[in-house]
């Protein structure tokens, strides 16, 4: 690609329903490091980002609050944005979809789509929570995945075999908001022709547009065929209202990713840019989207469609990204692994995290772990260790020594050569997102300074008034790689980049790769990075964790509860949440190898459950059945050496012999719920 290039690039917009952890930042450094590259190399080049501010999760977040949604996204936005410049994450505009502009592109995008014959309107069968006496979206009805019947699964999408499906065809549906088993209602639906752009789309996708295992996977929504997209929602809902229809709002995923036309065209207005030589459809620029593997269906399918169907030009490339694990394993607020950004600064630099993102950054979609031990030693090893060492072994010698300035001689020409004929591949890795190999690149030139150093070894031949000037020389020659290696890294750290370049006088951008500084007056050198200390990791970590166990509260000793006391009190709201049902006993038998448990067939009217249950002690399987007794029914099955155990029978009694399980008065029957 040609330089002097125009290119506007945006990161997924974080939901303001949250705080930035580590996982978001991934994305965000990753941005952030390649529009740092492309203005480096002089191209122009601009990056926004947004705020998700509308949809479901925010409304009752903020109901929750007792704020009005624009607040909470407010104060939100604030949170985000402060917390992404402390990370170095510099955004040329950083807004909000809740926005005039946004408003004003998705109801222009709309009337074009609907002109265009692209929209169409019919009435569905949707899930309502009659308790809420609202509809109820993917994400707020979990239940048992049609495909493959996993369990606990969003109403969307399972977790456990990737399958997409609607929410109305989730088996044991419940609501998030409160617990209740929604209801079918009938509600007028209006739906974006996805289908007519199949053509389109399979060409755009192997266009080079996204990477080739995404190109891969994206295959199989052509193979299953494409549907009608459902891009609206009813009232209550935080949105905007579709043109036309009262109480019909644009689904999140319509104006999310118009959010960021609308932050660029927020900033165009404040600095006199034009909207279209971005976004026309006969744009020259480059259009690229950073996102994680999550929302690649939206980004790749949805979003190209609808920019086609407007008469707006598509993106030139959507690079995706992986997922963070941490130590291995999830993000774990139990475990402290589950960092947000704020705690992370709290404790650490926040260009240790820069770097070492970078250091694992390609341009897959692989899962990008965070070791700590691993971090703490790469840091340690290749930052201090080795690139900030060689400024600090060679500038006290020529602050002393030699009046602060460098050489003018240029000791081993083809040593510094070799490290200025590195810029084409460094760049080419760097463009392409193999951040890793960049960083593999620069620490091989780190480690050939140091080698240099420790072979004319300055500390030795300072005391040989015969050597001053070769010890001159080397100092000099060192220096000037550590200044190189420092140009190459400051889309990584531009902290440490700043620093330097005042260390040197100098101000570093791609064609100062080309000079060499002889006879250049440089200031005294300061400590520029700290090692990472581990406890400085662990009080990150500590501070991290959740106590997810209720305190216990203080008990009378003399109460006729004794050593059980009352537990601390929960809300009407969560104990709504537990379905109780009468259940008759089916079946019982002893299961193999177990002391404590017996295995039961509950009936349930209908449905049969089975369930583990710690009672052997005190019941014989044959003197179960035929019972009645209540079970937590909607409890998460839990899987078990033995099988699957899918509720709970409740029981009281001090344990052993003396247990008994609840009984319901006769002319309770099977499949009621206990209220």
């Amino acid at each position: 690609m040609s330089e002097n290039r125009r290119i506007l690039v945006t990161s997924a917009l974080p939901y303001a329903n949250g705080s930035i952890h580590l996982g978001h930042l991934l994305e965000h450094i990753q941005t952030d490091i390649w529009t740092r590259f492309q203005r480096l190399r002089g191209n122009e080049c601009y990056s926004v980002c947004a705020d998700d501010a509308h949809g479901t999760p925010v409304m009752l977040k903020a109901q929750e609050l007792g704020i009005t949604p624009e607040e909470m996204v407010a104060r939100t936005r604030a949170e985000h944005h402060q917390d992404l410049l402390d990370f170095h994450v510099e955004y040329d505009n950083y807004y909000v979809t809740h926005s005039p502009e946004n408003k004003a592109l998705c109801e222009e995008i709309y009337t074009r789509l609907d002109n265009a014959g692209y929209i169409s309107k019919r009435t569905i069968n949707q899930l309502y929570d009659p308790q809420k006496e609202m509809f109820l979206p993917d994400r707020f009805v979990k239940g048992t995945c049609p495909s493959c019947g996993a369990e606990d699964q969003n109403g969307d999408s399972c977790d456990v075999c990737g399958a997409t499906y609607s929410p109305t065809e989730v088996k044991n549906p419940r609501s998030v908001v409160s617990g209740a088993t929604p209801v079918l209602k009938e509600s007028e639906h209006f739906f974006f022709d996805l289908p007519k752009f199949e053509d389109m789309l399979k060409g755009w996708i192997r266009s080079g547009a996204l990477q080739e295992e995404m190109a891969n996977k994206l295959q199989e929504w052509f193979t299953e065929g494409l549907q009608q997209w459902d891009i609206s929602r009813d009232a209550p809902y935080f949105g905007f209202e579709i043109p036309g229809a009262p109480n019909k709002f644009f689904y999140v995923w319509v104006d999310a990713p118009v959010g960021y036309m609308a932050s660029f065209k927020n900033f165009c207005d404040q600095n006199n840019l034009e909207f279209d030589d971005f976004w026309g459809s006969d744009s020259e620029a480059e259009l690229y989207h950073f996102i994680g593997k999550d929302i690649t269906y939206f980004h790749c399918l949805f979003w190209p469609a609808m920019l086609e169907g407007a008469g707006y030009r598509k993106p030139t490339g959507v690079n995706i990204h992986g997922f963070v694990t941490v130590n291995g394993a999830k993000m774990s607020k139990s475990r402290g692994t589950f960092i947000k950004g704020r705690t992370y600064l709290d404790h650490l630099n926040p260009e240790y995290l820069r770097y070492y993102f970078a250091s694992k950054l390609g341009d897959s979609v692989t899962d990008i772990d965070l070791n700590f031990t691993d971090f703490a030693q790469k840091v340690n090893s290749d930052l201090v260790g080795k690139v900030v060492n060689i400024a600090s072994r060679c500038a006290s010698f020529i602050t002393k020594r030699f009046d602060g300035k460098l050489s003018d001689n240029v000791l081993e020409p083809e040593l510094i050569a070799e490290f200025q004929n590195a810029a084409d591949t460094i760049a080419d890795l760097f463009e392409r997102r193999r951040y890793h190999q960049a960083i593999r690149e620069i620490m091989t030139l780190a480690d050939k300074a140091n080698q240099f150093i420790d072979t004319n070894a300055p500390w030795v031949t300072i005391k040989d008034e015969t050597k001053q000037q070769f010890t001159h020389d080397v100092c000099s020659l060192g220096i000037n790689m550590f200044r190189l290696l420092v140009i190459y890294l400051k889309p990584v750290l531009p902290v440490l980049a700043e620093k330097a370049e005042g260390f040197l006088n100098d101000e570093f951008t791609w064609s100062s790769l080309e000079t060499v500084l002889t006879g250049h007056a440089i200031n005294k050198f300061k400590p520029m990075m700290q090692r990472v200390e581990m406890e400085k990791v662990d009080a990150m970590v500590d501070d991290s964790k959740e106590n997810l166990e209720p305190a216990k509260p203080t008990v009378n000793p003399d109460s006729p509860l004794g050593k059980d006391p009352i537990s601390e009190t929960i809300s009407f709201d969560d104990f709504a949440k537990v379905d109780l049902r009468i259940a008759r006993i089916a079946n019982a038998e002893h299961v193999e190898k177990a002391d404590k448990l017996l295995r039961l067939e509950l009936d349930l009217g209908g449905e049969t459950k089975q369930v583990f249950a710690g009672i052997k002690s005190a019941y014989s399987p044959e003197a179960l059945i035929g019972k009645h007794t209540v079970m937590v029914a909607n409890l998460a099955p839990r899987k078990m050496r033995f099988g699957m155990s899918e509720g709970m029978v409740l029981a009281a009694g001090p344990g052993g012999d003396e247990l008994y399980i609840l009984e319901p008065h006769e002319g309770a029957l099977p499949g009621m719920r206990v209220k």
